[in-house]
């Protein structure tokens, strides 16, 4: 508020703007337009006044949730989480490992005793403990949702939509039309819009998504070996196999060598997120990179406004992601 100086009838008056506008100015609240704002904080400096008092910053340490073994992808986006805060000043207590998945812990943040706010990575808990912790005034942000949230919930997420498409429309480019999808669960937000990328490719180049060329499951190496198999065995087999990320690709490679196919001379196979592990097969996975470290540093970025009770207008935040070309894709054997 406005201490030894006008009053709010005053500078409303000033600005010719209602007291309630004045108000949610002077308390830093949203629904005022920029120039409003402007207008209004031009007011309260011609009448001598103080702007906005500031709040100070929520204090206490970050809540970071991973209820995933933290290697390959995971480990990558913690990392970067842990060493950005770090450089803001604010302690992290770790909340990690699958056996976290099973304790419900984001209702009890809102209480805990030293905590000012959290990051969840793809957060297991259904969408409604996620909406009652942002109505509770508990400051978070999600890296990776594994399903819709709404708008007002902050979010940082790769374009999974657009990598898939890329992915995609270099092997129609190579001439493949028989392409399987080894895809993610049918569950998660990541694994729809890949998929999504991949059927808009295939209409690109005039093609319809093959129900028979799609096995969903798990993303681990053992459900890309036996999904792999499963489509390689068929009499019509693909060309091409798009795996959800890179460990079912490395799965699918396993499978293609012991069905006796060739990578790529038989067979192209591609992955996603660009880990460690797709520069260590052989031959080299061709796949798309995600900018996991700077998921971590944009989520802290969205966490700090928060907790300094900024004003946060794009909530969701997609980061480009970069087709990755090697020697796991060549053209389409006739």
């Amino acid at each position: 508020m406005v201490t030894h100086g006008p009053t709010v009838r005053a500078i409303a008056a000033h600005a010719g703007v209602s007291i309630a506008t004045v108000s949610r100015v002077l308390n830093d609240q949203e629904h005022v337009s920029p120039a409003t704002r402007e207008l209004v904080q031009q007011a309260i400096g011609e009448l001598g006044g103080r702007g906005p008092r500031r709040r100070p910053a929520r204090a206490g340490a970050v809540f970071l949730r991973c209820p995933y073994v933290l290697t390959d992808y995971f480990g990558l986006i913690v990392s970067s989480i842990a060493e950005t805060l770090d450089l803001h000043g604010r302690q992290v207590v770790l909340n990690a490992g699958e056996a976290a998945q099973h304790n419900r812990v984001l209702p009890t943040l809102p209480t805990r005793p030293g905590i000012g706010g959290a990051i969840v990575v793809l957060p297991p808990e259904p969408g409604d403990e996620l909406i009652a912790l942002q109505a509770a005034g508990f400051p978070f942000v999600i890296v990776d949702p594994r399903e819709d949230v709404p708008r007002d919930i902050a979010a940082v997420s790769a374009s999974h939509f657009a990598g898939s498409r890329s992915l995609t429309a270099h092997l129609t480019g190579l001439g493949h039309r028989r392409i399987g999808l080894l895809a993610g669960p049918d569950n998660w937000l990541a694994g729809n819009a890949r998929r999504a990328g991949h059927v808009s490719a295939l209409a690109d180049a005039g093609m319809l998504l093959d129900p028979g060329l799609v096995v969903a499951g798990e993303p681990t190496v053992r459900f890309g070996f036996e999904a792999a198999r499963q489509l390689l065995s068929e009499p019509d087999r693909p060309t091409a196999l798009v795996a959800f990320n890179d460990k079912v690709a490395s799965g699918a490679m396993a499978a293609a060598d012991r069905l006796g196919l060739r990578v790529p001379e038989d067979l192209s196979i591609a992955g996603f997120d660009d880990i460690d592990l797709a520069q260590a097969t052989r031959p080299p996975l061709t796949t798309v990179r995600q900018p996991l470290a700077e998921m971590g540093r944009i989520a802290v970025g969205l966490l700090v406004r928060l907790l300094d009770h900024h004003r946060l207008d794009a909530l969701h935040v997609e980061l480009a992601t970069e087709l990755i070309i090697r020697e796991s894709t060549g053209p389409a054997r006739r």
